[in-house]
């Protein structure tokens, strides 16, 4: 499972059971952070998700800042409420390659705003899916 927070709107992908693709995304809005973590830690139970890999927003020159600041809070209360393994994913250019997919598939407009996070979230699941089943050389269960 993968989440892409944000202080709105958060996307969540799930893989299928294989851990080689990513099926199903979604998007949810609540405004608190400790709801939201609520959230995604039922999905992740409901799901029987081996880890959550919640999206980490590095700055470009690597630093971390105040969103990635929130991502790391963010992960640290999923972790408290379920018990997955908690992943923290460099996102670094992920919503803009979101932004890239959606309008390639000719997604504009109040669409894409209400499906960009989950977009972001299918983006971070690929990437880290890609990690584990290559550079790994193994795989999971869903993720």
């Amino acid at each position: 499972m993968a989440v892409d927070y944000g202080n709105v709107r958060t996307g969540v992908a799930v893989s299928d059971a294989s851990a080689t693709i990513a099926g199903e995304a979604w998007v949810f809005q609540e405004y608190n952070m400790k709801a939201a973590a609520l959230v995604i830690a039922g999905e992740a139970v409901k799901r029987s998700a081996d880890v959550v890999v919640v999206g980490y927003p590095k700055n470009m020159d690597g630093s971390s800042g105040e969103q990635a600041k929130k991502s790391e809070e963010f992960a640290r209360l999923i972790g408290e409420r379920c018990a997955a393994r908690i992943e923290l994913w460099d996102e670094r250019l992920t919503t803009v390659g979101a932004h890239r997919v959606m309008a390639d598939n000719g997604v504009f407009g109040k669409k894409r705003r209400k499906n960009i996070d989950a977009a972001a979230a299918t983006l971070i699941l690929e990437g880290y899916l890609r990690y584990i089943n290559t550079e790994q050389g193994g795989s999971a269960s869903e993720e």
